[in-house]
């Protein structure tokens, strides 16, 4: 019954965009959030401030197709229901029979895939998603992490989050629906993120198929290819923290194995790094409870390039309400929380490690190991 009832509405919404009076289209006259909700209304519906959802509006305006019509939607309405599509991951019965809002399916993933675009544009994108690139940067992040956390040399932690997606056609040459499966046997994205102390978001990879492993994704990324060239100018000291998924470097370090002897360096050591790189975790978590489309029981209902756009213009938005501080919303969840982390390779990688120990001595992987022992014995010894 009450699948009928939520076909039923959207049939209703749906015929009413359609509807012709007169010799044309019915104009609707939704509410204005702007005047009637508070601010925390205005903030658990659509995730911004009304400020920042006005500053973001405005630096929107240029990237996107202003109304030629009088039954088009005008930028504020698109702006406004693409953030509303981002807070919830819902279509009809949020954003359908929304007083605010009062738009169809199709002109939600109209202004979902236009907004989302204009977000990706890179003179958007690159101004609020960057990697350092300057040594007074790299110093800034390094000692946040130092003041917060006592661990030296951080500029960053590194980790992977799958986000659910609709599967792809079975016989869709690009993008083959086979590949998007991942370990826990659902279609996704998996989306590479790295973060500072402050939750922010330095690089974001949304590109890959759920089926791909933490540690190709970061082999094929120009964040380690930066990394690698600022340790190859001997500027050793910057390094980012990843789980035992990641190949062990001396510019991206992971914890010893869990055989460490109890109250050594080594052990201190694991329990620093863990309490550190939870800001992945942590990022991670208030990136998508947040922008809930991102939530494993969500789905994005788009083909993986727009799925990929949409996952960017959370990371966007979510680096604005960090630098605003924003607060989170309050909205109560309607599933059990499924946040996308896949640990099941950490093991099978460390296995890969050690064989190739084995076979031939790595120069990186020994440099790395000299590199973690070396800040194990130097900065974490217990009082």
């Amino acid at each position: 019954m009450d699948e009928l009832v939520q076909i039923l509405e959207i049939e209703h919404l749906e015929n009413l965009e359609g509807q012709v009076e007169h010799g044309r289209r019915l104009r609707r006259n939704p509410r204005n959030p702007f005047a009637e909700l508070n601010e925390r209304q205005f903030i658990n519906m659509f995730r911004l401030t009304k400020q920042l959802t006005q500053y973001l509006i405005n630096i929107l305006q240029p990237f996107l197709t202003p109304p030629l019509r009088a039954t088009d939607l005008n930028i504020q309405t698109k702006v406004l229901t693409a953030l509303r599509f981002f807070a919830s991951g819902s279509y009809q019965l949020d954003i359908g029979t929304n007083k605010y809002l009062d738009v169809s399916q199709p002109s939600v993933s109209r202004c979902v895939n236009e907004v989302a675009s204009a977000l990706n544009d890179p003179q958007i994108f690159n101004g609020y998603i960057k990697f350092p690139n300057n040594f007074e940067d790299l110093n800034r992040l390094r000692q946040g992490f130092y003041d917060k956390h006592g661990f030296p040399g951080v500029i960053g932690c590194i980790d992977c989050t799958h986000v659910a997606i609709f599967p792809p056609k079975s016989d869709d040459p690009s993008y083959p629906e086979h590949l998007y499966v991942n370990r826990k046997n659902y279609h996704s994205v998996n989306v590479q993120l790295i973060c500072d102390s402050n939750l922010k978001i330095l690089n974001v990879n949304a590109k890959f198929p759920g089926s791909t492993h933490d540690s190709y994704i970061w082999s094929r990324s120009n964040v380690q290819t930066f990394m690698q060239d600022l340790h190859s100018h001997d500027h050793k000291d910057y390094f980012l923290l990843g789980d035992s998924g990641y190949p062990l470097r001396t510019w991206i370090l992971t914890p010893f194995s869990e055989n460490v002897q109890p109250n050594s360096p080594e052990q201190n050591f694991n329990e620093i790094h863990k309490n550190t790189r939870v800001k992945i975790e942590c990022c991670n978590g208030v990136l998508k409870m947040r922008f809930r489309c991102l939530l494993k029981h969500r789905v994005l209902h788009y083909t993986p390039p727009v799925c990929c756009k949409i996952i960017n213009a959370c990371a966007v938005l979510h680096n604005l309400c960090i630098e605003h501080n924003v607060p989170e919303p309050n909205e109560p969840l309607d599933a059990e929380v499924d946040f996308g982390v896949d640990d099941n390779g950490i093991e099978e990688n460390e296995e890969i490690q050690n064989q190739n120990i084995c076979r031939r001595i790595n120069p990186d992987l020994a440099d790395g190991k000299r590199k973690r022992l070396e800040i194990a014995r130097r900065f974490m010894r217990r009082p």
